[in-house]
């Protein structure tokens, strides 16, 4: 059964890994005096909610619990207790055997007792295979297998498990996380159960969010259990969410007597014969970031195509002995021009030719404004094998494959851990990172990442990383910080595509396209206050 990636219900801006999870479940427990089984009752009641209503009403009928031994296996009992208790009929498939569940999960197993639930026994690793016929009758499963703390493959019964479930082809609802989902990268540890809907506890796990996690999740809900909020600040997680109530945070209405010199100005240095779009939509997309002015300063052989195509934007012709390409001189003449400007962006379309490697480098070493730095920027960067020792704030905006040239490792292993390879580079550059794709991360220095929840795969076309890299210098140069212009940037660039999906389809739209629907997207973020009313009634 094909999900699409997890919808995320309004809750909690934070996301946790699954150390950090532990930690705030321990500290509950053993400082703050909350019992482990009130917050397993917390859980099994809220995921009990979601379930009958994302769930159950799909397909009502018996109800089939898979569940684990430890406390994942607990919050499944507590549900089976709940569903009995409304007259449902529930069975209870435990891949262990009734001595070997402990604590607080062994308490609320014993509960079903009481209630003549069924439960079947299945330690052995052929003792799935045994009940298929009887398990292939439920209407809808609960997956309460295992929790947060994989990081191995799954294998035996419980493989087998998934996989049987799977392929029912049944509405499948998942208690905290899918088994076989590492909750901290979103990658599958061999097989997965692909749930309609997961309720998790306290607060979103990376896994769900990230591909290909979201997709196995389905619908997500955040379930309050009761931690303290003083020791989820004690915590400190470092994820969160970048969506449209952060962004609107962010950004504030302008005042009455604002004016082009106020709302910054932008430098763009890209595009190269060939390449000339991309210069263009990197200084459209300045604008319509709402920055004052943008000047775009790109090699002279194309400063004529480029200009004929930017009404709004100044441009520079850049001396250029490569015919069309910026040579080792063009560093020098566009340090120049930064003088006076508010903030650069560097690097789309410009080739790596090794004279643009040299201009690159020389621009980056001695460049004071903060930076956005994209594309061909980074692949210069990379070439060039150059540490980034900026002295001012700098965006870098890679794509897993630049992620990969700049980072020594391959495209796989970025992919396979996308929120710590953005935060590496980061930390390793004292930089802000947007590693960009779907469920963009934004990286701080200060080793924080946010999750991008806006964007659709309508995206994967060519130009759409060129306007968030204007985007990203437009709100630089409006004085939003390297962070929360990477924050406003993502989440608007992603937004914009998202309404052009609901008015147009799910792809076949353009870059441009998406540049013209920001500003709709801005006005719904920010309520910009007019003037004071005006009235004359005259002389009576």
């Amino acid at each position: 059964m094909k999900n699409t990636p997890a919808a995320m219900e309004p809750s909690k801006s934070l996301v946790v890994t699954a150390a950090e999870m532990q930690a705030m479940d321990r500290r509950t427990i053993e400082s703050f005096g909350l019992p482990g089984r009130v917050l397993m009752e917390n859980a099994g009641r809220g995921a009990t909610r979601l379930f009958m209503e994302r769930v159950y009403r799909l397909a009502p009928g018996p109800v089939a619990v898979a569940a684990g031994r430890g406390n994942n296996g607990g919050d499944g009992f507590v549900m089976a207790r709940y569903l009995s208790q409304m007259g449902i009929p529930v069975t209870v498939y435990l891949l262990a055997s009734r001595e070997q569940v402990k604590g607080d999960a062994a308490a609320n197993l014993k509960l079903l007792e009481a209630l003549k639930v069924e439960v079947i026994e299945m330690p052995g690793d052929g003792d799935p295979d045994r009940h298929k016929n009887r398990m292939a009758h439920a209407a809808c499963w609960i997956d309460a297998l295992l929790g947060t703390g994989l990081n191995s493959d799954v294998r035996g019964r419980f493989a087998r498990m998934i996989d049987f479930i799977n392929a029912l082809r049944r509405p499948v609802f998942a208690v905290d996380i899918p088994t076989g989902l590492n909750s901290d990268t979103g990658q599958v540890c061999g097989t997965c159960i692909r749930a309609t809907a997961t309720a998790t506890f306290a607060f979103a796990k990376i896994g769900h969010l990230v591909t290909p996690g979201a997709e196995y999740t389905g619908h997500l809900r955040v379930i309050d259990i009761g931690i303290p909020g003083h020791i989820v600040r004690q915590v400190d997680p470092a994820q969160y969410v970048i969506d449209g109530p952060m962004v609107t945070n962010l950004l504030a209405p302008r005042p009455l007597a604002a004016h082009k010199g106020t709302c910054g100005h932008v430098l763009a240095a890209a595009g190269a014969k060939g390449k000339t779009g991309a210069a263009v939509m990197t200084a459209q997309g300045a604008l319509r970031a709402g920055a004052g002015l943008v000047t775009l300063a790109c090699p002279a052989a194309v400063q004529p195509v480029v200009a004929s195509k930017l009404t709004e934007v100044m441009t520079i012709a850049v001396t250029d002995r490569e015919r069309g390409f910026f040579d080792s001189g063009a560093g020098r003449e566009i340090l120049a021009a930064a003088e006076g400007k508010s903030c650069l962006a560097l690097g789309p379309g410009i080739g790596t030719a090794p004279a643009t490697v040299e201009a690159v480098t020389r621009i980056v070493s001695n460049c004071k404004l903060p930076m956005v730095i994209d594309a061909d920027g980074l692949n210069c960067l990379a070439t060039a094998g150059m540490p980034l020792k900026a002295g001012a704030p700098v965006v870098l905006t890679p794509h897993p494959g630049e992620m990969a040239r700049l980072s020594g490792q391959s495209t796989a292993e970025i992919q396979a851990d996308r929120v710590n390879a953005a935060r590496s580079l980061a930390l390793a550059n004292k930089a802000v990172v947007i590693l960009k794709g779907a469920r963009t991360i934004v990286a701080g220095p200060d080793g924080k990442c946010g999750i991008n929840l806006s964007g659709n795969p309508g995206m994967a076309s060519g130009g759409m990383g060129d306007v968030l890299t204007g985007l990203t210098a437009g709100f630089l140069a409006q004085g939003l910080s390297a962070t929360e212009a990477a924050r406003a940037a993502v989440w608007i660039h992603g937004e914009a595509a998202d309404r052009l999906v609901r008015e147009k389809g799910p792809w076949g739209y353009s870059a441009t396209e998406v540049l013209q629907a920001v500003p709709g997207v801005i006005a719904g973020l920010v309520r910009q206050p007019g003037p004071g009313k005006f009235e004359d009634e005259g002389i009576a």
